[in-house]
């Protein structure tokens, strides 16, 4: 709690230290900016009010999503200022010259992506799928684990009957007997645990980076005063997400009634992580965590080509 407590701390500095290279000097009308903001049922901005955090001197318009390729698509298209995703969207967005840059990291929990398989199933390890059926979710952090997880056992999508399917088509599938195994994330996790009886045959650890990256749209970045109200409003979300990792028990609550889940399903997850968020500032082995997960793409065809991620990544926001 201390490192994360000094890291916000640290990064509203940052902020002060970047008004004057903004031009900004130190009191800033934002009142005539609206950010518009990607988010999903249950993240951050549902527990504004119970992490104290009061309304910005700005306007924030919300656009909810369920994946953020969803929510990189409108990032380009300019109707979005900011969204949260992982490090792979930005990606596949690299040979059409995206406007979009990466401007954080928050580091997260890692168990939240697993390998599951049904309960009475027999398989004990990855090398035991060849052959199998295998869902993911395409161009996600879940399609890297499964083709990271394969590699490491030699084995490549050729080997595997490999089902690319949303998360509700692939729990309905999971649940039905139609697959062998599922490389999911988040509470489907626990919810096919509970539900299915589904086995955590592996977790992310040790195979993903945990990095969630912050994108946001060129043009928003340019301006100075979306600029000032961008690094002010991720420094709200940072601050909720404080609150959610000392208080799991209302986290939960709400969390069961905002997505119409059992209280469980949360606890267990909160129980499962493998750290707390950590807003991270743009360096250099953000950028290498990200080439690594293009450079496997690319030599499992995923990508036509061979991709320098670098360009994507902008520093001019100052976290720490």
């Amino acid at each position: 709690m201390q490192r994360r407590h000094f890291l916000q701390l640290s990064a509203l500095a940052g902020l002060a230290a970047a008004l004057p290279r903004l031009g900004l000097g130190a009191a800033v009308d934002l009142s005539g900016v609206t950010l518009n903001v990607a988010t999903y049922k249950g993240a951050a901005p549902s527990f504004f009010t119970e992490a104290g955090i009061e309304p910005p001197p700005y306007k924030v318009r919300y656009a909810e999503f369920t994946g953020g390729n969803l929510s990189f698509e409108a990032l380009v298209s300019g109707t979005l200022d900011i969204s949260p995703m992982s490090e792979i969207p930005p990606i596949f967005g690299i040979k059409n010259h995206a406007p979009v840059k990466l401007i954080a990291v928050l580091t997260g929990d890692v168990n939240n992506q697993a390998f599951i398989v049904p309960k009475g199933s027999a398989v004990q390890s990855v090398a035991e799928l060849k052959g199998k059926r295998i869902g993911y979710i395409r161009s996600t952090s879940s399609h890297y684990f499964l083709l990271k997880a394969l590699k490491e056992q030699g084995l490549g999508f050729a080997d595997i009957v490999p089902m690319a399917l949303t998360p509700q088509d692939g729990f309905a599938a999971f649940q039905n007997g139609a697959l062998d195994a599922w490389v999911s994330f988040g509470y489907f996790i626990q919810l096919a645990e509970l539900r299915a009886g589904a086995r955590v045959l592996k977790t992310g650890q040790g195979y993903l980076s945990g990095n969630y990256v912050i994108a946001a749209n060129q043009q928003s970045i340019a301006d100075p005063l979306k600029h000032a109200a961008i690094t002010d409003y991720i420094l709200r979300e940072y601050r909720a997400w404080q609150w959610i990792a000392s208080h799991p028990e209302e986290w939960a609550t709400k969390s069961a009634k905002i997505l119409g889940m059992p209280r469980e399903v949360f606890l267990a997850q909160y129980r499962a992580q493998s750290g707390p968020r950590l807003l991270q500032p743009v360096d250099d082995a953000a950028v290498k965590s990200q080439q690594d997960v293009a450079d496997l793409f690319f030599e499992a065809g995923v990508l036509p080509q061979q991709l320098d991620v670098s360009g994507l990544w902008d520093r001019s926001f100052h976290w720490s």
